[in-house]
C-alpha cells in the first residue's frame, strides 16, 4: 500500500486545489516546505500527494528528515507517474481538465482503461473512477497478471 508520494509542479497551490477536487479531498499548504502543499482525500488508507515547486529535490541528511533543495535547471518532464483510484468520473474529471489546460482523455490500455490527466502538460496521472478501478484491480490479480506476461512472453518469444 502506498500512502503517499510527491510530485513537483509550476503552481503547487493551483495542482493541490484542482486534485483535491478530483480526489474530491481537501488541500493544504504543507508546513516543512514552504511554497508546497499536500492533497488530502481523507480515505481509511492515509493517502496524500505532497506537491512541491519544480525543481525541488530532496537530499538525504544527518538528522531525521531529508534535505529540500532548489535545482534550477530540472527537467520539467518525469518518468514518474501514478494510478489512482478516484471517487470522481471520466466526463467530471475531464471538464476540471479543461478548466486547468492540461490533456485529458480515456485511453484503453488493453486490460483495463484509465483517464489520462496530464498536471500543467508535464506530469502523467492514471486516474481510476470507479468502473476503471474495478478494471485495474481484476487485472493485477495474482493469477491474471501472471496469465498476462504469460502470454506477452509468448508473444515476443
Amino acid at each position: 500500500m502506498i500512502h503517499h508520494f510527491s510530485i513537483s509542479a509550476k503552481n503547487p497551490e493551483r495542482v493541490a486545489s484542482v486534485l483535491a477536487e478530483i480526489w474530491q479531498g481537501k488541500a493544504y499548504p504543507f508546513p516543512p516546505h514552504p511554497g508546497s502543499h499536500m492533497v488530502v482525500p481523507g480515505d481509511e488508507y492515509g493517502s496524500l500527494i505532497e506537491i512541491y515547486p519544480l525543481g525541488t529535490e530532496l537530499t538525504p541528511s544527518s538528522g531525521n528528515e531529508p534535505i529540500f533543495s532548489r535545482n534550477p535547471s530540472t527537467s520539467s518532464l518525469t518518468a514518474t507517474h501514478a494510478a489512482i483510484s478516484v471517487p470522481t468520473e471520466a466526463e467530471t474529471i475531464a471538464q476540471i481538465g479543461d478548466r486547468q489546460g492540461g490533456r485529458v482523455q480515456v485511453c484503453d490500455r488493453g486490460p483495463f482503461r484509465v483517464v489520462e490527466f496530464w498536471v500543467e502538460n508535464r506530469l502523467l496521472l492514471e486516474l481510476l473512477p470507479p468502473a476503471m478501478a474495478s478494471e485495474y484491480l481484476e487485472f493485477v490479480k495474482p493469477e491474471n497478471i501472471e496469465a498476462y506476461f504469460e502470454r506477452a512472453s509468448v508473444a515476443v518469444g
